[in-house]
């Protein structure tokens, strides 16, 4: 149809959709990787120029990922990463550590030898972050060893809400790999890789509770 057909409605609102979907996945991961620094400041226009997209879409991210917990919304209008206190972080801490311990202790049965090679490697990616002293690499890849574990317990839900927790401390823990400056990736990593190799569900969540509070612990020390 010409311009002034139907059509031209549904390829504007196919447009909105795939824009509002673009901001929301590139920003989401910005958050969660730690791309960002705790209670860090945007404006709906920042967004829009970040990501090359009008202010429409921009909004419906930005409340999406505010439902979410990764963007606070003040009664101003002030749209910032959290910076969640002391208590808040044990919280979540103790949300992780519930959570993942049972995302891996069902991942155990389905852990091949491959995916035990694939969790190395990222480990090692992690560790040279470390040594860069890159703390959105060292983020990131600390996060995928984790979730390259967590899908083979083929259990989305739970994997969803380890996510949402992730979002709600990317920034806080990006801050908190600044500020310790490690150089070597975290030594429960390899407690969990050994458990995978030995099959030991026992030992498998306690490296994985001691991996989680371990780091969340830090934040608040």
């Amino acid at each position: 149809m010409n311009d002034d057909g139907a059509a031209g409605p549904v390829r504007g609102a196919e447009g909105r959709l795939a824009a509002h979907e673009r901001v929301y996945r590139n920003l989401r991961a910005a958050i969660m990787w730690g791309e960002m620094e705790p209670g860090q400041g945007f404006t709906l226009r920042g967004i829009g120029r970040r990501y090359r997209v009008s202010m429409t879409p921009a909004r419906e991210a930005v409340r999406r990922l505010a439902a979410e917990g990764a963007l606070t919304l003040s009664a101003s209008g002030r749209i910032s990463t959290p910076a969640p206190g002391a208590e808040r972080i044990e919280e979540l801490a103790a949300l992780r550590a519930l959570i993942e311990v049972e995302l891996a202790s069902r991942a155990l049965p389905r852990a091949h030898l491959a995916l035990i090679d694939r969790m190395i490697a990222i480990d090692q990616t992690v560790a040279d972050a470390a040594r860069r002293r890159d703390a959105v690499g060292f983020t990131r890849s600390n996060l995928e060893f984790h979730r390259t574990l967590y899908l083979r317990a083929q259990a989305p839900a739970m994997l969803a809400v380890a996510e949402t927790v992730w979002l709600q401390l990317g920034p806080s823990m990006r801050a908190l790999y600044e500020r310790l400056r490690r150089n070597d990736a975290p030594r429960y990593h390899r407690h969990i890789v050994a458990a995978l190799k030995a099959g030991d569900e026992p030992g498998l969540r306690l490296a994985v509770r001691a991996d989680v509070i371990q780091g969340l612990r830090m934040l608040t020390g």
